[in-house]
């Protein structure tokens, strides 16, 4: 599996990729390809994209992620996707460790994720956390009633640790306050 920078000719790919996917609806593939048409029209300025090929050259997966605006050295983790047949080969998690040097490498210090909560994000929801991503965050009836918007994070710059109890993440945890 080759990782590489995304290609102008990799548009379509990624929209077939999205459509396909099961995952995600007619307006969430909207957005992620304007997003994606935003990083091919000025590269690296708001959004980077990050391909996966599969050993036949065919886009197996993407990942999308930029600096979070008026913020010091924290990042967005827009959209990962992996083409169906490939779920649960490493495609997603090369790409996300592939994003994390990429934002390490630029000083970046925290990576931020937004999701549902509902059943379908379930799957997306236990990659991340595989991920070492804790939820640090979460808004009620947020996309509409019933649908919480979650947030998850993960500090590039602290070695993720959970406490003894393994239910609160150090690694997350504001730093204590000097008196």
């Amino acid at each position: 599996m080759r990782i590489r920078r995304l290609a102008p000719p990799d548009r379509d790919e990624i929209a077939e990729l999205l459509r396909t996917s099961g995952t995600f609806n007619d307006g969430e593939i909207a957005v992620a390809l304007e997003v994606v048409d935003s990083a091919l029209a000025v590269p690296g300025r708001d959004y980077n994209v990050l391909v996966a090929d599969d050993e036949g050259g065919i886009l197996a997966g993407y990942v999308c992620f930029g600096p979070t605006p008026m913020t010091e050295s924290t990042y967005d983790l827009y959209w990962v996707a992996t083409r169906t047949g490939l779920r649960g080969r490493g495609v997603g998690t090369r790409l996300v460790l592939a994003m994390e040097a990429e934002v390490s490498d630029r000083g970046g210090r925290l990576v931020r994720v937004e999701t549902s909560q509902l059943g379908e994000y379930d799957a997306a929801r236990a990659f991340y956390a595989r991920l070492a991503y804790f939820e640090v965050g979460r808004i009620r009836d947020f996309y509409r009633a019933g649908d919480d918007l979650v947030t998850l994070a993960k500090r590039l710059d602290i070695p993720a640790q959970v406490s003894a109890s393994g239910s609160v993440p150090v690694a997350m945890a504001a730093p204590a306050k000097r008196a």
